[in-house]
């Protein structure tokens, strides 16, 4: 029986752009370019995806729970659009004032992903654009992916050197079609080797 291929995502910044007054309605979900494309390709090779995003809107009352389903409806219709599916969202409604443990830096949302997958976070490699993703990704035990799109592309080099200092098992991607080759390649790689005798 062959483990759950998984991918967690993070979603502003990464599949869509980054609003720094929040997506509060369908129209205001832009995919970024190639992105919906990269999910895919990654689903057609088996990899499941999941979506998992701070929505500090909703305890804030600036989004509503029909708001934000919404906006997931059309996310996902524009993923099967271009043969992509995201399985599931899984998200924090809460602000930082209200000191849950699902809100990312904190790792709650990926223990709860592990546990609903029945999967091994350390081999579910997660896609980040800022250091408290980053820092979510290792405190979950996932493998910390940074693509430079989103929120990262205004990052400096110091900036991105910081954020590798505090994550330096993180890999880096100029964008999520680099990362879903990059997946893609290392599967590739560790299916042609040559199995090793005992």
């Amino acid at each position: 029986m062959h483990a759950t291929k998984l991918v967690v995502y993070g979603r502003d910044g990464i599949l869509n752009e980054y609003r720094e007054d929040h997506v509060k309605a369908p129209d205001e979900w832009l995919p970024l370019p190639g992105a919906l494309e990269a999910v895919a390709r990654l689903n057609h090779a088996g990899w499941h995806a999941v979506v998992a995003t701070n929505q500090a809107g909703i305890g804030s009352g600036m989004i509503d729970m029909a708001s934000i389903n919404a906006v997931h409806a059309h996310m996902n219709q524009l993923l099967m659009a271009v043969g992509g599916r995201i399985d599931a969202v899984f998200f924090c409604p809460h602000t930082p004032e209200a000191h849950c443990d699902c809100r990312k830096p904190l790792p709650g949302m990926m223990l709860d992903i592990g546990r609903r997958y029945g999967v091994d976070l350390a081999q579910v490699p997660m896609v980040c654009d800022t250091l408290r993703d980053l820092l979510a990704a290792q405190a979950a035990g996932c493998q910390p992916h940074l693509v430079l799109s989103g929120r990262a592309a205004a990052s400096g080099d110091d900036e991105l050197r910081h954020m590798l200092q505090q994550v330096p098992q993180a890999q880096v991607h100029e964008s999520l079609q680099a990362f879903a080759e990059f997946v893609l390649q290392r599967e590739h790689s560790a299916e042609s080797a040559p199995a090793s005798l005992v």
